[in-house]
This record gives C-alpha cells, structure tokens and sequence, in this order.
C-alpha cells in the first residue's frame, strides 16, 4: 500500500469519527476492557524478543566479538533468557553453528569462521500459542568457552587499585611488562586452567624425557604434568588444553639414525601420532589444533613440530629454540628457558656472592660454534682483564666460580639462538648479556628482559666493553636486584613450586589459549 493510499484512509476514518461521536464513544467503552483483556493474555504468551538485542545485552566487550546479522523472528526464534552464570557473551547467535575455516596467519589466534546460520525458519502462520521453549544446553566446549571468557575479563579488569594479596610472591617492579595483570593471570589460570595429557603412546618416546642434561626441560615438564593434580583433568571434555607428551631429545636417540641425515623416522613419529589422536578423539579436528600444545627443548624441536602442518601452524609450540628466523611466532608459540641439570637438581646451581664482592665485569667461557662466537673470540679472547673471555678455561679455574665473580655474563648463541648461560647466570647472580640474532627470550610477553639483562647485537660486539662501563653503578645495582627477583620464575623444583619455571611455563600456554576461540560446527 502506497503512501498516498494510507493517508486517504486516515483522513477518511477520521472524517467518519468526526461524524459519528456519540456512537464511536459508546463503541470505545466496550471495547477498551476487551481490549486490555486480550493484551494482558499476549503478554503472558511469552512471545520471543528480538534476537539481535538479546544477544547485545550479553555482550560485554562488543568490541572483541565479530559482528553478527539481525537475524528476524521468523528465521531464528530467540533462546530462553539464561541464568547469569551460564552466559556466553563470547559467542553471537551464528557462533553455535558456523564451520572453522582456516586458522592459519591469524595474528590475534581467533579463529576465523563462516558465519553459516543452520537455523530452519518456519513458513506456517499460526495463532495458535507458541509452546514454551526449552532452555538452551550447553555444549562441553560451550562451557569451557564461557570459562575462558570470564577469565578474559577478569584480566582485563585487573587495575593499579587491585588488593595485593598472595602469600607466596606478589609480582611488583621493572621486571614485568604489567605486574597487575600478571598476577591476575596467573592466579586466574590457578583457578581454572585444566590440561589433559594423551594416554596414547609409550615409552621411551612418549610419556618421558631427560632429566639430567641440556634438555632436561623435556623430561621435568613431562613428569610434572603426568603427577600433577592440580592443573591435568582426566576428562578431555573439561580440558582447555591438550598436551602431547611426546620428547624429541628421545626420538633423536631411538630413532633417528645416526649420521645418517634422513629425519624421516622422526617426521613419520610425529605425524602418525598427530594421526592416531586425530582419529581416536575429536578435540584435535574440532580446533585443528589449535589448542594442543607440545614441548621440546631439542634443537630439531621446530622441525619436528613442522612433520604434521596443523602442528607447526596451528598449535602452541613451546621451544627453547625460539628463533623468529625459523617460523618462530611469539604470539602462538612460548620460549621456554634452557636449563642445563646435571644432576637433576638445583643443588648447588643457585646463589652467588654480592656486587661488592664481583671484582670480574664479564665473563664467557665456551665451544667455537655458531656464527656469533667466532666474532666474539675474534675480538676479545685474552685480550681483556675484565673482559674475561675463553675458548677454554684455564687449568684449576672453575666456570661456576667465574659466573659468580663477576657482575655480567656473556651468553652468546651458538648453534641455535638459545643458551643454558641465561639461566646460569641468573642463578648466579650475574646479569646476563644476551647477543644473538632473532632470539625471543623466555615469558617475554610477562617479563621486560630490558630491566635485568643486556642486550647487545651481533655488530656491537667490538663496543662490548664501552656498552658495560657506561652502565652506573647504581644502575648496575638495580639490575642485580631484578636478577635475584626474577630468577624463581627459572628455578626448576620438584614438585613444582609457585611462579617457578614448570608454572610460568604454564601460564604462558594459558595465555596462548586465552586468545584462540573455538567455536562449535
């Protein structure tokens, strides 16, 4: 009906009301009562809202959420409002029933969807009453979901004005990006994060590491998530993450060849159980993997995580060979730290006299390999007393001995960016000087290496002793303060302690999962 056609039909009923007053007033004083009858019944029919402002009403971070259409009531009944807990403010109505399309390049790690809406619409009118509809289910991963979403927001509400209450440690100074929202993370993965650790496979390859070598983190990490209760689930359907607990130091040793420079064997190992969970469990197809994780301290770690594609592209990878120069992407994959346990402990490894008492300003001692040592030699080999660098340390010196004598250590790459010198020298007491290329080093996202460590390039090494002196002593001091701080963070207990390596390992996979969202075919 045109524009004109409804403005004759309005002036002409409101010619007939002018005309026929007495009867029109009698006529609306019968029927006002039937009329707020029968509004009074349609209310209570409970007719659906519009679906689009339920779903505004949920959501509290609009900005984070893809847009959804305005879908019409004919198309997509509204659901039954939802007790508060049980919110998905995440998710919009298309959410439940959209395919994964790719995850692959995606910076901010949400997964990219198809915004496919499955809804039937219903053709038949009827004046019939609607029946009651149910209350909506929530699906496992729905729920783990909401989890995360919750925790997100808990994060980022964590503010400068926040209570400080922790009895163990309370994350405060320099050393941290934002100490707030650190502790808030942490304390928010304390209390919800679940993991669960494939049952399949067998030793040696699965399910064990080294615990005593340069690799040792493989088998620490191991051993903690298969005895820990606190953070590993048995029911895969209430896991946020899923661990594969393969080790690659281990496959080197039973698998790989040697000499041989086929690393097929390892590749096919990794890929048939990439295969085998696949095709026993849904979780890996249901999120192409982007919520497994796995870890290797080995130095052929990346390469092995490359053996299935969804692995290397998808899925968390904790590294110590964390190298931006090898596919390494600091916002899915976490640097862990490379810990050198020869003895399986820390007995010994930790603590170191004061400043005062550090008469050495640098020290290396260590193997020609790699292209940065050779210029490093080259440039200062004996040829420093306070500079004190060697291929081999003389007879009766001790290298722990030298670490904590002198106020800064020299860890520079070899082979591969990452070093067990970091962390020694932190458990020496000594402020590390990292050189290298393309490194990431360890829970660099939670801490500001800047504060407590020296980064020098490859270029500036003939300046090596001019960037150290220019730093004050008091400068100097502070520094040393932030190693002793920072160092519990690297120390490797067992069983694990608060905000030690095993934990701090696990927070930076928590936070890796906070920013995927996986959502539902």
């Amino acid at each position: 009906m045109g524009d004109e056609d409804v403005d004759g039909k309005y002036s002409r009923n409101m010619s007939a009301c002018s005309s026929t007053m007495s009867y029109s007033t009698k006529l609306f004083l019968f029927m006002v009562p039937l009329v707020l009858v029968s509004g009074f019944v349609f209310v209570n029919i409970g007719r659906p809202k519009d679906p689009s402002s339920f779903l505004t009403s949920l959501s509290t971070s609009p900005h984070d959420l893809p847009s959804h259409p305005s879908l019409p009531p004919t198309t997509a009944p509204a659901p039954s409002p939802l007790p508060p807990e049980m919110i998905l403010p995440s998710l919009p109505a298309s959410s439940l029933s959209t395919k994964v399309e790719s995850i692959q390049g995606n910076d901010n790690r949400t997964i990219r969807l198809n915004p496919i809406i499955t809804t039937t619409s219903n053709n038949v009118t009827s004046t019939a009453p609607s029946e009651p509809k149910k209350r909506r289910v929530l699906s496992n991963l729905q729920k783990i979901e909401f989890e995360l979403q919750k925790a997100r927001a808990s994060i980022k509400a964590a503010s400068m004005d926040d209570p400080v209450d922790d009895p163990d440690y309370v994350p405060l100074g320099p050393m941290y990006w934002n100490a707030k929202i650190f502790h808030r993370s942490y304390l928010e993965m304390e209390k919800q994060f679940k993991i669960y650790v494939y049952k399949e496979g067998e030793p040696p390859l699965f399910h064990d590491g080294p615990c005593k070598s340069i690799y040792s983190m493989e088998g620490s990490f191991i051993y903690e998530m298969e005895t820990n209760t606190r953070f590993r689930t048995n029911n895969p359907d209430k896991a946020h993450a899923f661990y594969l607990p393969f080790s690659v130091v281990k496959m080197v040793r039973f698998v790989y060849e040697r000499n041989s420079r086929d690393f097929g064997p390892i590749r096919n190992t990794v890929r048939d159980y990439i295969n085998l969970v696949g095709d026993k469990y849904p979780y890996w197809n249901r999120s192409i993997g982007a919520d497994h994780f796995m870890l290797s301290c080995h130095d052929w770690g990346p390469e092995a995580s490359f053996s299935h594609p969804h692995l290397g592209h998808n899925s968390i990878r904790a590294l110590c060979n964390a190298n931006t120069s090898e596919r390494f992407k600091p916002r899915k994959d976490v640097s862990i730290p490379e810990i050198n346990l020869r003895t399986g402990s820390l007995t010994g490894l930790v603590g170191g006299p004061s400043p005062s008492s550090r008469p050495i300003l640098a020290f290396f001692a260590g193997g020609v390999h790699g292209p940065v040592r050779p210029v490093l030699l080259e440039h200062w080999e004996n040829k420093d007393n306070d500079i004190r660098v060697h291929k081999y340390l003389p007879r009766g010196t001790s290298y722990s001995d030298m670490m904590r004598n002198s106020k800064f250590c020299i860890c520079p790459s070899g082979y591969e960016v990452a070093s067990p010198r970091i962390v020694e020298a932190l458990y020496s007491g000594c402020v590390p000087v990292l050189i290298n290329s393309g490194y990431v080093p360890p829970f660099s996202d939670v801490l500001n290496w800047k504060s407590f460590s020296v980064i020098v390039s490859v270029e500036d090494i003939p300046n090596l002793k001019t960037i150290l002196t220019a730093i004050s002593p008091r400068q100097y001091l502070r520094m040393y303060r932030r190693v002793l701080k920072v160092r519990r963070h690297f120390e490797v207990n067992s069983p694990a302690k608060r905000f030690d390596v095993f934990h701090m390992i696990l927070h930076s996979i928590w936070v890796r999962r906070l920013n995927v969202r996986i959502r539902e075919v």
